[in-house]
């Protein structure tokens, strides 16, 4: 069998998936179908807009399926099973695929995870290795069974972070293209039945959580290290925040989102969350820059945005609203 005549199906949801999506639609192993995420509404007016994978499929006239669940739906499992698959490949498609689901096609169900697995199974590798400030991390391509991120390893790919200021997006693009990459260079072995997966050791499994909005709240009882890594970690979505107490202020009890920042080395003997004010440095001078104390060292904000209001630096902020200074952030 030629490897254009395999049928693929591919699962996945955001810019993460669409990325490997896009790689597979200008290979040989182009998905005769796509299955994604229902459209959602997004943005102030709530308008329903299509996931990531939905866009690339649509781009390269790939048929679509858009189920809102897996579980109990003869109707999606009589869909798939019509095409007769060789292959399902997920990346980050938000639902489990069901034990009925799994035994479809031919030549199993293949997961690109963006972590060097077992370490960082689960919905949030990228934004954990962040958080922990890791050096490394990568790409597995593993073998789907019943169990989340468990199946055995078929092929790997490390990554090395040497970026320390990266970002959630951008090192979601840099592993979704060396996923893409893998994967290619994975599926004729895959197929022709040259590759022997490898159990994972389970003792060695490390669980990451679905993030929720309130992981983005900074507690600055930590130190500024961690909560840079935070700001970093939880861009786009749900964001770094805090709130202002000032009194009667109309600063009082906003929330103010941290875009981007920087950590400040020094003793400053203040409590966790009070404003400290440091002399603007060259090449920019004048003024001064806008920070807050943590239990360790001194978090630099030089992006924000206050609820309501569009993004500022941290000077421009101060500027427009100097009684920040008597503020507490919490």
């Amino acid at each position: 069998m030629s490897q254009s005549s395999y049928k693929v199906i591919f699962f996945g949801t955001p810019e993460f998936a669409s990325l490997i999506l896009e790689r597979l639609a200008k290979s040989e192993f182009k998905p005769l179908l796509a299955v994604t995420a229902p459209d959602k509404p997004a943005g102030r007016r709530q308008v329903l807009s299509p996931s990531p994978v939905k866009k690339t499929a649509l781009k390269h006239k790939i048929n679509l399926l858009q189920p809102a669940f897996l579980t109990n739906n003869p109707d999606i499992i009589n869909q798939l099973s019509s095409f007769k698959p060789d292959l399902f490949i997920l990346a980050a498609y938000g639902l489990i695929l069901p034990k009925e689901i799994l035994g479809i096609p031919k030549h199993g169900s293949l997961n690109i995870h963006p972590s060097l697995l077992p370490k960082y199974r689960g919905a949030s590798p990228i934004q954990e290795a962040i958080l922990n400030g890791d050096k490394k991390t990568g790409i597995s391509i593993i073998l789907m069974d019943e169990k989340i991120d468990h199946g055995p390893i078929i092929s790997d790919s490390r990554f090395q972070i040497s970026d320390l200021k990266i970002t959630s997006p951008i090192l979601s693009d840099k592993l979704a293209n060396l996923g893409g990459q893998l994967l290619i260079e994975t599926l004729p072995k895959w197929l022709a039945g040259k590759i022997k997966p490898v159990p994972q050791d389970h003792s060695k499994a490390i669980f990451t959580k679905k993030i929720t909005k309130e992981d983005g709240k900074i507690d600055w009882r930590k130190s500024a290290d961690e909560i840079e890594r935070m700001v970093r970690a939880y861009q786009p979505w749900p964001g770094a925040f805090t709130t202002i107490k000032l009194g009667l202020s109309n600063l009082n009890s906003k929330k103010l989102k941290i875009i981007k920042s920087e950590v400040l080395d020094i003793k400053h003997g203040k409590k966790p969350g009070a404003i400290f004010l440091r002399e603007n440095l060259p090449p920019s001078g004048g003024g001064k820059e806008l920070g807050v104390t943590c239990q360790k060292n001194v978090l630099i904000l030089k992006q924000i945005q206050l609820e309501g209001k569009e993004p500022t630096t941290g000077q421009s902020f101060l500027n427009g609203y100097p009684e920040i200074t008597k503020a507490v952030l919490r």
